[in-house]
């Protein structure tokens, strides 16, 4: 797969996450500041990788966050 196209659909997903994020109903998400930073799909577009940071977060509370997020997957 080209670069450019690998680099648009990780743009795409990442586009899509941050709404998804918004719409999250976890306590733990929903009462923070979560921003999508990264996405990085695999080769064969499978699998991704979301990476997101938070605003004003210790790492107790990261940690809290990652699993209102995990818990939010479907």
């Amino acid at each position: 797969m080209s670069k450019y196209r690998r680099t648009r659909i990780n743009d795409e997903v990442m586009r899509v996450m941050a709404e998804a994020v918004r719409t999250v109903k976890d306590p733990r998400v929903a009462d923070s500041i979560v921003t999508i930073t990264k996405a990085d799909v695999s080769g064969d577009l499978k699998f991704a990788k979301i990476y997101f940071s938070s605003f004003g977060a210790d790492h107790e509370t990261a940690k809290q966050i990652t699993k209102g997020l995990y818990s939010a997957q479907g």
